[in-house]
């Protein structure tokens, strides 16, 4: 076995000078270095080696009991390889699922990292920086910020190595590293949608409805809507005094038509409410989003025009839908799912597309990303920090979507 490889940061790597006076042998004097800036202070080895640290998983489970932290190092890449440091990686609730073992697409579990049994790295989105890259890559160089290309690649992680394809490259001018990193699920899922499914128009201001509309989605969905000319009926779950009030004000501000509670949709009179707002039902409700499921979403489903779409993609309630009959053979409204991560691996230029448009929607000031709560990772966080930042996603009502953001790695 070669032997291990020594460590240490870019702050304390020394200078050396050599002096060799005839016939004297040679003496190695040291001198510490300057110091870094801290977006260079990353660990490294004289030989190029990168120290790194990843959240792994030997089984699925709780995230608190099997989480752990481990530290690893990446060789210098060759031929297609690119090295690559991660500055946001937001947590999702699929990314939960993964670890669960409840989510149909599972990543594998190898000892690629060096774990002494195979683990599995949890995480779909991130933004990277290029640091290397072999002498074969073409498509991206160093300095450039990339996102994974497919799902499965493993982002809870300071540092990856990986093939060139498996990244594709973003123009970074003009946006945050939250904000690429975040653009893959939420905004393609709630474009695709709506683009999709329904055959909405806005030129005669079709609607549709919502639930979990305060999600990264639903955020994303209202903007889209109200910028293609649709109107919308955003549904949230219920909040007390000026929480609710605000909540209502925000969605209302990025384009909501119309913002009621759960509680609401499931009140006698709202199929007359709705009517109201729709012009005596003349208007046309041609779309239903579904993150929920149960009760709740038939009753979201009462409020379509005939002919009219449901796209369930996905289902928090974890209760199942039971559809009416009168709905599916007299309003003829069709009942479909969307998962964006099959679709993305399936139609990988058309992703890129709506990556790339919705960037330059951010980049104008045209899209406003939805709140977030940072969770600061850097080389000295510790291991509970950090599987705690991950629990925290699985709580009830929550200030924003959490993001891994990288400091000094």
């Amino acid at each position: 076995m070669a032997p291990r490889l020594p460590f240490q940061s870019l702050r304390t790597i020394p200078k050396f000078s050599l002096t060799a006076p005839p016939n004297t042998s040679i003496h190695v004097h040291c001198h510490p270095t300057t110091s870094y800036p801290p977006d260079r202070r990353r660990p490294i080895s004289t030989y190029g080696y990168i120290q790194a640290k990843a959240l792994v998983y030997p089984s699925q489970g709780s995230p608190k009991e099997v989480l752990s932290l481990h530290t690893h190092s990446l060789a210098p890449p060759h031929s297609n390889l690119v090295n690559l440091r991660t500055l946001a990686a937001p947590l999702n609730p699929a990314d939960i699922n993964q670890i669960q073992g409840t989510y149909p697409a599972l990543p594998p579990f190898t000892t690629t990292l060096g774990t002494p049994t195979p683990t599995a790295i949890p995480g779909n989105e991130a933004c990277f920086e290029v640091l290397s890259a072999g002498q074969s890559v073409k498509t991206v160089k160093v300095g450039d910020w990339v996102i994974p290309a497919r799902t499965g690649l493993g982002t809870w992680r300071t540092h990856l190595q990986c093939s060139e394809e498996k990244v594709m490259r973003v123009d970074k001018s003009g946006l945050s590293a939250t904000q690429v990193g975040s653009v893959s699920v939420n905004p393609v899922t709630a474009w695709q949608m709506l683009k999709g499914f329904g055959e909405l128009n806005g030129e005669r201001g079709d609607w549709f409805v919502q639930n979990g509309a305060n999600s990264g989605v639903g955020r994303a969905a209202i903007q889209f809507g109200k910028r293609w000319g649709l109107r919308s009926i955003a549904i949230v779950r219920s909040r007390e005094g000026k929480e609710g009030e605000e909540l209502r004000r925000q969605l209302e501000e990025l384009g909501a038509t119309k913002v009621v509670t759960e509680e609401e949709i499931l009140s006698r009179d709202f199929s007359d409410r709705v009517k109201e707002w729709t012009n005596g039902g003349k208007d046309r409700v041609g779309l239903a989003l579904n993150c929920v499921g149960g009760k709740a979403s038939i009753s979201m489903a009462r409020c379509l025009s005939s002919g009219a779409t449901m796209v369930t993609y996905g289902a928090m309630s974890k209760s199942p839908m039971a559809i009416p009959a009168s709905m599916l053979i007299f309003k003829d409204v069709r009942f479909t799912g969307f998962w964006v991560s099959k679709w993305g691996d399936t139609f990988p230029e058309l992703k890129r597309g709506v990556v790339d448009e919705v960037l330059g929607l951010m980049r104008e000031g045209l899209f406003k990303d939805g709140p977030v709560v940072e969770c600061p990772w850097g080389w000295e966080s510790k291991e509970e920090e950090l599987v705690e930042a991950v629990e925290g996603t699985l709580g009830g009502f929550r200030k924003g979507k959490g993001v891994f953001v990288f400091g000094d790695t």
